[in-house]
């Protein structure tokens, strides 16, 4: 089974910029959902953004406009560039995979039968 491991998180005041990085433990161009989630204390996990199996991309109304999603096949790795950070980004932030997915499934409910990374913590002061 597939393998991700985060990497790219820290501590950064508001405004700034942090980019996260996903590394898989495989191709991830073969029929992948991929996407990233976030929990912040005492609150659910949301989705952040994902990219379907038809490169459909979907992004979390609060971070439209500010964070994008990407993937480098080549090299088997996912991104997410955060820009404009806010206090209200602070979360652990997670990378999931899974083939074969419905990309509304998948950003609704993360992966079923998919893997998701152990994440990287996103701090973010005001």
């Amino acid at each position: 089974q597939i393998q991700l491991v985060e990497s790219g998180g820290g501590s950064v005041q508001a405004g700034g910029s942090l980019r996260l990085s996903c590394a898989a433990s495989e191709s991830l161009d073969r029929d992948y959902c991929l996407g990233w989630f976030r929990q912040a204390p005492e609150k659910e996990r949301e989705g952040v953004a994902v990219i379907g199996i038809d490169a459909r991309t979907v992004y979390g109304d609060t971070v439209k406009g500010r964070f994008t999603i990407s993937q480098d096949n080549a090299k088997n790795l996912l991104y997410l560039e955060m820009n404009s950070l806010k206090p209200e980004d602070t979360a652990m932030y997670y990378c999931a995979a899974e083939r074969h997915c419905i990309t509304t499934y998948f950003w609704e409910n993360g992966p079923s039968f998919g893997v998701m990374g152990q994440g990287t913590q996103v701090t973010v002061s005001s």
